[in-house]
């Protein structure tokens, strides 16, 4: 399934791929935030290295790389896409999928879970 294909111009589709763009990025943002939060959790090191403001810990970290990795997956994407007409329903699928990564990863039972905790 191909997730993109170049706007044509003459078929009257009006292109969607800058609004695919933010909704991908959306969904890699909260996978990276849920994939942080349990490294720094099931790490020492990593938690150490995620600290950047003692008084929230390794959460500050984690938030300011995800905000950036969304930032720039949403450049990169929006960038990339712009001009195209975009399969939304893949785009969506993923993005939900991505989202529910986050989720759990940031979900204590489950990441307990994956801890052997």
């Amino acid at each position: 399934m191909s997730l993109s294909r170049t706007h044509s111009g003459g078929g009257g589709e009006i292109p969607n791929g800058s609004g695919a763009a933010a909704i991908l990025a959306a969904g890699i943002g909260c996978a990276v935030l849920g994939i942080l939060a349990f490294a720094g959790d099931a790490s020492d090191a990593i938690g150490k290295a995620l600290n950047v403001y003692n008084p929230t810990g390794t959460l500050s970290g984690v938030t300011t790389l995800a905000i950036l990795v969304w930032l720039v997956s949403w450049f990169a994407l929006n960038r990339l896409w712009r001009e195209r007409t975009v399969a939304m329903v893949g785009i969506n699928l993923l993005s939900f999928a991505l989202l529910a990564v986050g989720f759990l990863l940031t979900f204590p039972p489950f990441m307990d879970l994956l801890q052997g905790k």
